[in-house]
């Protein structure tokens, strides 16, 4: 690791060193390379995971095994995703009221544990584009370390794999909403069809990167530019078809862009105040 890649995390050691924290943790490389560096100077550590029903399923048996891998305490609250009609009506501010909604949750939760602060892990990288979740976090008494010391992604995944994470090289999780266009009213059934064409197109093609994007009667499958070819056979098409009539949809598309974070923010005018 570089010295100065190891000065940043140095930084964040000195943070938390001897103090008690609560780490808003999904099991993703960002919130697992936080827990760790955290096990190691803090006095106290908690994870706390959020179940709701924008969260694949697949995040939240990875959040278990890691806090294992970790050996961590990890507590899990539930919490009614579609009974906050400011998410469920999904508004285009909608991830700034989510991660309002998440950082209280996450405050009480520290209250009750009597630690001197929430620390979460949005890294540098997520600052460009259209992120107000972020501004959410800045407004709310949550500490984002990697993102005060201008920890990169990729600086992240390198700690990760210099110190033995298994999530080290683990594509990104993204919450279930991204999936819809902003004013479309999400619903249990639509998350549920949209989760299963991920999954099953994941067993497919034997791929770990894969949006499928929610369109009305038209499902958008986006996957990495390097496995598009793939998709070119016509068993493989008719499969990928009726994966998506089975799902609910009536048209199948694959977006020859690829995957890209932040596809549905296209084509929509945001100005951030």
């Amino acid at each position: 690791m570089k010295e100065s890649t190891k000065a940043k995390f140095d930084q964040i050691a000195e943070v938390l060193r001897d103090k008690k924290v609560v780490v808003a943790f999904s099991g993703g490389v960002d919130s697992s390379t936080l827990a760790h560096i955290a096990k190691q100077t803090a006095r106290e550590v908690y994870l706390l995971t959020i179940d709701s029903e924008t969260v694949p399923d697949e995040e939240k048996e990875r959040a278990k095994l890691i806090a294992e891998e970790l050996e961590l305490p990890l507590d899990t609250i539930k919490f009614k995703w579609l009974a906050e009609d400011i998410l469920a009506s999904n508004p285009i501010n909608r991830c700034y009221e989510c991660k309002a909604l998440m950082a209280k949750t996450w405050l009480k939760y520290a209250k009750e544990k009597e630690v001197d602060f929430v620390i979460e892990g949005t890294n540098a990288s997520e600052l460009k584009g259209y992120r107000p979740g972020a501004k959410a976090l800045e407004e709310c008494d949550v500490i984002s370390p990697f993102k005060d010391a201008g920890i990169t992604k990729t600086e992240i995944r390198e700690y990760a794999r210099h110190v033995g994470l298994s999530v080290a090289d683990t594509p990104s999780m993204a919450c279930m909403a991204t999936r819809f266009p902003y004013e479309t009213r999400i619903d249990e059934n639509m998350l549920d069809n949209i989760q299963r064409i991920e999954r099953e197109v994941k067993a497919l093609l034997k791929v770990d990167c894969i949006r499928a994007r929610y369109h009305g009667d038209v499902v958008r499958i986006e996957l990495d530019p390097n496995d598009i070819k793939r998709v070119f056979e016509s068993d493989i098409l008719e499969e990928l078809v009726s994966i998506g009539h089975d799902s609910g949809f009536k048209y199948v598309t694959l977006d020859l862009q690829g995957y890209r974070t932040g596809s549905m923010d296209e084509g929509n005018l945001i100005v951030e105040e």
